[in-house]
This record gives structure tokens, C-alpha cells and sequence, in this order.
């Protein structure tokens, strides 16, 4: 092979290419001027990374996508590029909370999401003596969303306000602002009030109309998991609810179903009530929408539990001349009915004393008679005095039952010979029946009544008792709270429907319904003669006897021992009134001898006893007609 030498054409070429290269990168030199310009942005750079440092130390926030705590330059730019116009209040961020106290608040505002992070109320203990908070632990939140003008979706929850306490008379003002500049933010005014669970609260804008875009919806949202605070669960979350007003005063509240949810329009208010204590955000200008939310979180009742429901509203706001500017007042405090009616709008309602006259008789008879026995009495002992009054008061009644009954009874034979007679035309049996019941002044009817009137004082306080805030940890005899359950006995498993407890109360009160019932079912069959086709009333009011007292045993188990006392206390009273109506006043001979005397005397029969006759007779002749037909 033969050898291949380096020539002089190929030194030539390298040396040419060489003193290309050799020119190009002289070219390529920067210029004095173009150097200083290079030491010019070197500095810069130095200087802003020194800036960012700085601010890295101050700045915080809770966006995963962002931890400027560690962040460089880089990540500072994209955190102000978030924030867009609210950026000026990243350089002042923290987690800071401001404290501030009442007589009857300890309160927390976080500066971030400027919303209180923590209401504890002084004057009150749970179950376990520990306080009553009704936020804490970031167990609430609030948040205002809305659109900013350059095209940005932000959440108040994650921006950081500035805190400012001052004095407005007696008044303590603390002011949480959200800055664009000194002179441009969004503001949250609270002012709290000495002695008073109510507190001013104000959302307003300065300067925000050209960052604000008014063109998307605004939406305030506040949420809450209520804390358990009584020893019953399962009585305690029965009391825990959404209630709210709409439309002039009308109420309503969210069952307690597993999930729920409602729409309302023109929402005056939103209350988060857990049972004895509540939490309420009122406007002066109603909502024009609110959408409600609410979700137990008690799965088993045998396992003790921190959170019993959650509970969400959500909320718009309106811009007027392109700013916020939105009245409002919170309410933390006891569901007591006398502070909540002392405010004069409508938070009474919040309290569940029953419908209609239901409503009526706790208002304005239960609610100030019980204020004023446990004004000078132990409030064990107001309740027996309580219910002795209107027992008494109701005696009439049993006595007009208890009468129509003996009547009853006395004419039971001569009701059965009709009902013999006439065995083959019931209809009649009917209309002699009816006669004679007229004639003698008896009437089944005149029973039911007296029975009917005492049931809407029955359901009245049925209510009023686990709504009674007075009752709240008050002692009595063996019981520690008379607004909770009592226990003499504690049981090493849990029954269903039951508890894993033994309360004595609703037994006393079960024995009693037994003995109750017993004096007054023999009466009642003895008086009601037995039909054909009927079913035995005999056998039906038997069980009632025995299902009664069952019932009330077990549904009454986790109930308020101050309502298990009335029913115990009621029922002693009722067969006392029995025992003396039947043995010192009523007299079988007389009630005889007079019912005797009105058959001799003409009866003029009512409207309506002319009406059932009429009818009775149409009937019958109906009835004649077709069997003539058929034949």
C-alpha cells in the first residue's frame, strides 16, 4: 500500500482555516460599551436576587404548586403573577393571628383568609369541663371567590390581610385588609360589643373596581364541622341543623338525613346551630340566593367522636358602582331563647319550640312560667312545681273524660240490647244508638274532646324541655345535667336503640305510664261496648299497656332527664287525680238517677245531630229501595 505524506496543499489549507476561525472570534468581541452594559445587568441580577431572598423570608403561602418560603426569583415572579394585583399583599405575608377578648369571647383572627380562626366562649364548659369553642383547629372556613380583571380566579382563604385593632367608643374594631396598595384593598371590619354575643361584621372595597370583575359571579362561602359539646350523640346531633330565613320571616331548617341540601331566596340569615350553642351570619340586606348544605359524620354512635355534621352555605355578593359594600352581623353564642328573641329578628326561630300553637303555648306560657319558678327555685325542683301547676290546671279536663266515660258506661248495657236488637239493620242500631246517647247526654265524643285538648300541651313540652338552655349542666338529686341523660348504671355493651347505659328516670316514668294506664284502660273497655267487625279493644288496649312503658323505656334512654322527670312527675299526678276524681267526687248512683231524668226531658238535637239523622235515613231508605228491588 503506498503511504500517504502531508503535501504542501493540505499545510496550506489548515493554515487558511485557522486564520478564518482566528478572525471570526475577533470579530465576535464585545465592545467597551457592550461590556459595561454586560457588568450593568450582571448587577442587576445581583440586586434582585438579593431582594428575592429578602422577601422569601416574609412570604408564605398555602398554594401546593408554590413554597416560597425556599422559593427563588423564579418562584417569586410566579407567585406575584398569581396574585396579579393583590401581590403587594404577599410582601407582607404570615400566618400571624391577632387575639382579642371580651366578656364573653376569646377570639383569633388569622391574617390569612382574615377570617377568626378560633371563637371560644368564656362562660361555658362541655361535657368534660373542657371550653367551649365553636371554631378552632381550622374546623370553619370562609371565602370570598372572584374573578380579577386580568383574567384571574382568586379565593380570599388563601390571601394574607393585614390586622389592625382600634376603639370605637367602648367598642373593639379589628380590621383585616386585604391590600392592592395603602390605598386600594378589600376590607373585613369586625366590632365587637361589650356583654353582647352579637358581632358587627362588614365586607367593603376601596379602589377594587378596576380590579374586580364585575361581569362574573361573587360568591361568599362559609363552612363549619361542629364540635360534639354533649354527652348523647345521638340526642345531640337530633338538635344539630341548618336553620335559615327567606322571604319576610318565613323559617325553615335542613332534616337530618344523612345528606342534604336547599335553595332558598332572600336569605336574611344562615344559622349552623349545634343544639345548646350556634353560630349564625346575618345580613341587613337579604341574600338573593343561598345554597345550603348539610352531612352527618357520626357513622356509629358507640364510638366517641369529635365532629357530629358539617355544614356549608354559599352565598353571593353583589358590586354596587363596582365595589363590595355588604352589612352583615355574626352571631356566636348559646341557642338560649331569651337572648336570641332579645335581638328582634327572628332568631327565636332558631330555637325549636314546635309550630303553631305549639309555638304559642312555649312562648307565652311554658317559657315565662319556668323562667319565673327557676328564678327563686332549684331547677329540678321548678320542674316537678311546673308540672304540678299544669296538671291541675288540666284536671277539668280528665275530669270531663273520666265523666264521659262513667256515662258510658252506664248505658253500655242498654247500648248492647239495641245493638241485639237490631243485630240484622245496623243502621238502625246506629240511629237508636245515636238517640239514645242524646237523650241521656252521653256521647263517645265527649271524651275524645277533653283527650285532644291536653295533646297540644302535650307535644308543647315535648319541645320546650330539650330546647330549655337553662337546664344546661343544672344538678339534680342523682343527676348531673337535667338537659342530658342520667346514669345509675353503666353497661358493658351496647343495646340497640337503647345505649350502653341505664338512665332511672325513664324507668320511674314507665312504671308510672303502666299504672296510668292500667286505672284508665279498664275504664275505657268497659265503656266502649264491643262491635261487630271491630277488633277487640280489650286486647288492643293490653298491648297498648305493655307497649307504652316499653317504648318510652327505650326511646327516652338518651333523651334529657329533665323531660323524663315531667313525664314521671305528670303521670304520678294523673293517677292521683284518678283515684280521687273516681272515689270522692264521681257518683255512679247520681250519674244514673240524672242521666234517667234527661231521657224524660225532650232533647232538642243540634245542627249537626239533625245532619247525621237526615243522613242515617237517606241511607236507610237507600238501602230499602234496593232490597225491594231485588226482589
Amino acid at each position: 500500500m503506498e503511504e500517504k505524506k502531508l503535501d504542501i496543499n493540505s499545510i496550506i489549507g489548515f493554515v487558511l482555516i485557522f486564520g478564518i476561525l482566528a478572525y471570526m472570534l475577533w470579530q465576535n468581541q464585545p465592545t467597551p460599551e457592550e461590556l459595561a452594559e454586560q457588568e450593568k445587568a450582571k448587577q442587576e441580577q445581583v440586586e434582585a436576587e438579593k431582594k428575592a431572598k429578602l422577601d422569601s423570608q416574609t412570604i408564605e403561602t398555602t398554594a401546593q404548586d408554590y413554597t416560597v418560603g425556599t422559593a427563588d426569583s423564579l418562584q417569586l415572579i410566579q407567585l406575584k403573577n398569581k396574585l396579579g394585583a393583590f401581590a403587594y399583599s404577599a410582601t407582607v405575608a404570615s400566618d400571624k393571628e391577632t387575639a382579642v377578648e371580651t366578656d364573653l369571647f376569646s377570639l383569633k383572627f388569622n391574617s390569612k383568609g382574615g377570617y377568626l380562626s378560633e371563637v371560644k366562649l368564656k362562660k361555658f364548659v362541655d361535657f368534660n369541663d373542657k371550653p367551649i369553642y365553636i371554631v378552632k383547629d381550622n374546623n370553619a372556613a370562609f371565602n370570598i371567590n372572584f374573578g380579577t380583571t386580568d383574567s384571574r380566579i382568586l379565593n380570599t382563604q388563601d390571601l394574607y390581610f393585614q390586622p389592625s385593632i382600634s376603639k370605637n367608643g367602648k367598642n373593639t374594631v379589628v380590621s383585616m385588609k386585604l391590600k392592592v396598595s395603602e390605598s386600594k384593598f378589600l376590607e373585613y371590619r369586625y366590632e365587637l360589643k361589650p356583654n353582647d354575643y352579637m358581632i358587627d361584621f362588614s365586607i367593603r372595597s376601596q379602589g377594587l373596581s378596576d380590579v374586580i370583575n364585575s361581569s362574573q359571579a361573587i360568591n361568599l362561602d362559609w363552612k363549619l364541622k361542629t364540635y360534639r359539646h354533649a354527652k348523647s350523640i345521638s340526642y345531640e346531633n337530633r338538635y344539630t341543623e341548618v336553620v335559615y330565613e327567606y322571604e319576610d320571616g318565613k323559617d325553615d331548617y335542613l332534616g337530618q338525613q344523612e345528606l342534604t341540601d336547599d335553595t332558598a331566596e332572600e336569605v336574611t340569615y344562615v344559622a349552623f346551630k349545634q343544639h345548646f350553642f350556634t353560630s349564625v351570619l346575618l345580613a341587613d340586606a337579604p341574600f338573593k340566593t343561598a345554597e345550603l348544605f348539610s352531612r352527618n359524620l357520626v357513622q356509629n354512635e358507640e364510638i366517641d367522636t369529635v365532629y357530629t355534621k358539617t355544614f356549608q352555605a354559599k352565598l353571593p355578593l353583589e358590586l354596587a358602582g363596582g365595589e363590595l359594600n355588604k352589612s352583615m352581623d355574626w352571631y356566636y353564642g348559646p341557642s338560649d331563647y331569651k337572648i336570641l328573641d332579645a335581638y328582634g329578628r327572628n332568631l327565636d326561630e332558631i330555637v325549636p319550640l314546635g309550630w303553631g300553637i305549639f309555638g304559642w303555648i312555649n312562648r307565652y306560657l311554658f317559657i315565662p312560667l319556668f323562667a319565673l319558678l327557676g328564678g327563686f327555685l332549684p331547677y329540678g325542683i321548678a320542674i316537678i312545681v311546673m308540672t304540678v301547676l299544669i296538671k291541675l290546671i288540666m284536671s277539668f279536663v280528665q275530669y270531663k273524660q273520666f265523666l264521659s266515660q262513667a256515662k258510658m258506661k252506664i248505658l253500655k248495657p242498654e247500648l248492647d240490647a239495641i245493638r241485639e236488637k237490631y243485630k240484622d239493620n245496623k243502621m238502625k242500631a246506629q240511629q237508636e244508638t245515636m238517640a239514645l246517647q242524646t237523650k241521656a247526654g252521653a256521647s263517645p265524643m265527649a271524651g275524645c274532646l277533653p283527650a285532644l285538648i291536653q295533646l297540644p300541651v302535650f307535644y308543647a313540652l315535648f319541645q320546650f324541655f330539650p330546647s330549655a338552655f337553662d337546664l344546661r349542666q343544672k344538678s339534680f338529686l342523682w343527676v348531673k345535667d337535667l338537659s342530658s341523660y342520667d346514669v345509675i348504671a353503666e353497661l358493658p355493651f351496647h343495646i340497640p336503640f337503647y345505649g350502653d347505659h341505664v338512665s332511672l328516670f325513664p324507668i320511674l316514668a314507665s312504671v308510672a305510664i303502666f299504672f296510668y294506664m292500667r286505672l284508665t284502660t279498664g275504664q275505657n273497655v268497659q265503656a266502649q261496648p264491643q262491635q261487630e267487625g271491630m277488633p277487640d279493644m280489650a286486647k288492643m288496649m293490653k298491648y297498648m299497656m305493655y307497649f307504652s312503658p316499653l317504648m318510652m323505656l327505650f326511646f327516652f334512654n338518651n333523651y334529657a332527664s329533665g323531660l323524663s322527670l315531667y313525664y314521671f312527675i305528670s303521670n304520678l299526678i294523673s293517677i292521683g287525680i284518678i283515684l280521687v276524681i273516681k272515689n270522692f267526687i264521681l257518683d255512679e248512683d247520681k250519674i244514673h238517677a240524672q242521666m234517667q231524668e234527661n231521657k224524660k226531658k225532650p232533647k232538642k238535637e243540634s245542627k249537626f245531630q239533625k245532619k247525621m239523622k237526615e243522613m242515617m235515613e237517606q241511607a236507610e231508605q237507600q238501602k230499602q229501595a234496593q232490597q225491594n228491588k231485588k226482589k
